[in-house]
Order: C-alpha cells, then structure tokens, then sequence
C-alpha cells in the first residue's frame, strides 16, 4: 500500500488522486506536528486568558460581537458544528470524500488553525480506516468555507451524522465503533477549524482537472480517428503552421495528430481530394490546445489552494499573532472551476460536429449514418442525437456560477463565490464530453471500417484495435448504449489512453 506524507505545503494532484482513488495511507510529518501543536498552545493561552478573538471566544458571523466565556467554548464548537451541518442533495462520492478529508487534514497540518494533535489524528485515521462520512453535495455559498458539507464530515468526528464504513451505511458512531476510533469532543476553535475552508470545490476540482488532463490526451486520439476516417488533410498539423502562433497547447496538440496519424495512408495533403477540411477537422490544435492551456491554468490555482491555509482565524504561533482575514473566500476555485467548465464544453462542442460529419452522407461520402442497409437501419443516427443533447446541457451547465453572489448571515458575509456549485458542474461536465468523446471513437471505428482498418497510422491503429477488441463493427442495428457504455470504460479506466502511449510514447 502507497503512502502520502502530508505536511501542508508539499501535497500534489496526483497525491489527491492516490489517496482518494487508490488507498494510499496518509501520516503527518514531523516538522507539521510540532507545528500544530505550537499553534493549539497559542490558542489555549488565548482562552486561559479569555483574549477577545473571532471563533475561539466569540460568536460566527454576524454573531462576531457575542463574547464567549471559556467555560462555554466546548459547547460553542458543538453547537457550530450541528447548526450548520445543513446540506442536502445526494451524498458526494466516496472518492470526492476521501479527497476532502485529505485536503482538510493538509490545510490544518500547516499549523495556523489552533486545532489539537489528537482532533487532527482522529481525522486521519477516519480517512486510513475507510470511515466515510456521508455529505450531501449542495449546500455551500463557497465563501466561509464549505461550511454546510464540510459540517457533515466532521459530524461524523463526533459520533453523529451517517457514514459508509466497508459498503454499509450507519450512523457515525456505529460506523466509529466498527473501525475503532474513539470519537472526539470539540474544544476552543477546533469547529471552525475543521469546516472553515474550502476542501469540498478543491476536491471535486481536484479529481476533474486531473481526469480533464487525461481526457485531453483522449479528445485528440478520437479526432485523429476520425481524420482517419475523413481522409482528413495532414498538413494543416505541420510543426510550421504552429511555431508561427506558438500557444503550447496548440503546439502540442498538433504534435499528438502528427504522431498519432504517422505512416497513416489514409490522411491526404491538401489539394489532393480537397483544398481545406472544416473547422473542426482543420482547427484541432487551435480549439483543444487552448482547452489544455486554460486546463493548465486551473491546475495551478488547484496546485496552489491544495497546499493553503483557508481558515479563519489564522493562527501565526511564532508571533502569537491571531488575525481574522479571508482565506476561505472561494473565488480563486470558483473562477477556476468556471473556466474548466467552459474549456471542457468546447472538446464536446467540436466532437459532436465531428460525429454529424461522420454520419451525414452528404459531408463523408460514407453510407448515411454508417448503417448498412440503411432505412431497414437506423446504425448511428440516434447516437448523434444522444451526442447532440449532451452538448446542448454542456452549454447550459457552462454558465459561470462565480458571476452570481447572495449575501448572508445578515449582509455580513455580502459576497460569496458559489464555487461549489462551479465545481460540481465542471465535474458534471466532464461526464458529458467524455461520453460525446466515446460515441465519436465508436463512430469513427465504424467509418474506418468502410474504408480498411489496414491504412491506419501508428496511434490511430492501436486506437482502433482497442476498440475492436471491446466493441464490434455494428453490421446491422443493435442496442447502442452498451457499446457507448463500454466506450466510456475505455476512457473513464484510462485503458485506451495507455494503449495508445503504449505504441507511440507519452502524449502531451
């Protein structure tokens, strides 16, 4: 089993990934345990000597004015963590939930929340034991952290809420019970150092900008299929072309369609069936390269929130300096998630188009629809409609939510992000253009075979082969979403994208 090493400043996407997807055990480092309990002394001195400050001996939110005797701060923290565990909705994935937990135990690991070694630990052992929180996905403004959902998790903490504990659900404290953690009971500033971040939107964005990257890899293997199957013409890809606007992704993408199409007999050169190809033959490296550069963007805010301390209070032990700022404010994720949205719903704006090429007669020159017996067979006409609705629902779900704000807690939290919503529909996007990409590879694979698997290039050919090992030629109309599904698998698992590197090395 692979371990992680948190010690809030060093933890990578790929980290995330490990942890939330594969097990990967989690342990703090030394230098970040010393750190959380230098910054937990601070804040029992604070109380000892009933210091005024925000979250510790005062109210939330508007409540900031109330002062709180210590003899109450137990109780304060409890009762903030039951008023605000408010969510509701379906229940996060388990893989979202491990990766939130994971992102909150790196943020307090930086030592500036004032949250005990033993809290902290509780919560690490939750996410190595399996013990799985159930937090409903809607709820969070996205700007004082993820408050409702965060509030879920750590309910959990406390042997209250529900959780998934090897398959079952039940309640926090049997779910506790069975993996033998002792459950916790809060005290000074512990409650808003658990939910005061923004670990639920940098976790969904986290496990998306990784799978978009990948996904980028796959949208230029499915269009290179279908240059394949179009006879497209190659040298709107030479190195020349793209050197002369040198935007990486576009570089790069042209790049991958050099590659993938090498020793290809089926790509003409221009002039030989036609002058120039459409847009989205012709404009490959320009539409999906700037996809890949705004992906690149938003890994690097994610990168960068990932390893960031987004409580508030923030604790500073070295000067005995306690500040209340804004670090849980999403709006760095909830642009960033917007931004991933959008690049996304682009991949699948273009495939689509690509899929209409392919199926009507009358821009491939192929049979209508790629049916054989066309009219007793309907082969891919519906398959393009599915591809059309899900394009359609892309560009209602790429309204940027960070453009929205509603205030709160009585105008005193007056701008709030919604990166939380930014997030879950940029994942829910990426569902949508991975499933338009797996309707293209098919309908590709199904013109290629009008013309002879045989001519293709060397990428494109183990593209191909892959897919004809899963899914077979529709020769006469069949039910199509178990190929569309089995499509998908080959995407979503990663196994067409190794195939493919497999034979020409790592695209980019």
């Amino acid at each position: 089993m692979g371990k992680v090493i948190i010690d809030g400043n060093s933890l990578t996407i790929n980290d995330v990934v490990n942890v939330a997807r594969k097990g990967y055990i989690v342990e703090l480092s030394e230098d970040a345990i010393l750190r959380v309990k230098k910054a937990r002394e601070l804040v029992d001195k604070f109380v000892e000597n009933e210091k005024v400050v925000y979250g510790i001996t005062t109210g939330f939110g508007k409540f900031s004015e109330m002062v709180i005797s210590k003899e109450e701060t137990r109780q304060l923290q409890k009762n903030l963590i039951m008023s605000h565990s408010c969510g509701v909705g379906k229940p996060l994935s388990e893989e979202v939930v491990r990766a939130v937990m994971l992102l909150r135990a790196n943020a307090l690991a930086k030592g500036n929340s004032g949250i005990r070694l033993s809290t902290l630990q509780t919560l690490i052992d939750m996410l190595n034991k399996g013990v799985h929180p159930i937090i409903p996905e809607k709820g969070s403004l996205g700007a004082s952290g993820d408050l409702a959902p965060l509030s879920h998790m750590v309910l959990v903490l406390l042997g209250e809420g529900e959780a998934i504990y090897r398959g079952e659900r039940l309640s926090g404290r049997d779910a506790m019970n069975k993996a033998g953690i002792q459950t916790v009971e809060l005290t000074s500033k512990e409650g808003l150092a658990l939910i005061n971040g923004t670990q639920i939107m940098t976790a969904i964005g986290a496990l998306a900008v990784y799978d978009a990257k990948q996904l980028m890899k796959i949208a230029d293997i499915s269009a290179a299929l279908t240059i394949e199957a179009l006879n497209g013409i190659i040298d709107a890809f030479d190195e020349r072309v793209h050197k002369v606007r040198p935007h990486l992704g576009q570089i790069r993408t042209a790049s991958n369609i050099r590659r993938l199409c090498e020793n290809s007999q089926n790509i003409t050169r221009q002039g030989e069936i036609r002058v120039q190809d459409a847009y989205t033959l012709r404009c490959i490296p320009q539409i999906h390269g700037a996809s890949k550069d705004a992906i690149k963007y938003v890994e690097e805010k994610i990168s960068i929130e990932i390893n960031s301390a987004t409580d508030n209070p923030l604790i500073f032990s070295d000067d005995e300096f306690v500040v209340s700022g804004g670090n849980f404010h999403g709006q760095p994720i909830a642009l960033a998630m917007d931004f991933l949205g959008i690049a996304l719903s682009e991949i699948a704006n273009s495939s689509e188009r690509r899929i209409e090429r392919l199926v009507n007669p009358q821009l491939s020159g192929l049979p209508a629809f790629l049916a054989e017996k066309g009219g007793l067979n309907s082969g891919f006409m519906i398959a393009q409609y599915t591809a059309a609705s899900l394009v359609s629902e892309n560009k209602v779900l790429a309204h940027p939510a960070s453009v929205d704000s509603i205030p709160s807690s009585a105008n005193q939290e007056d701008h709030v992000s919604m990166g939380t919503i930014a997030a879950r529909k940029a994942r829910d996007i990426l569902f949508n253009v991975q499933n338009v990409l797996a309707i293209e590879m098919i309908a590709a694979s199904q013109a290629i075979d009008f013309n002879g698997s045989e001519k293709l290039g060397k990428g494109t050919r183990a593209a191909y082969n892959k897919i004809r090992e899963n899914i077979a030629h529709v020769d006469k109309d069949r039910i199509l979403y178990k190929d569309i599904n089995k499509s998908f698998e080959l995407i979503s698992s990663g196994d067409i994208l190794r195939e493919v590197e497999s034979y020409i090395g790592e695209l980019e």
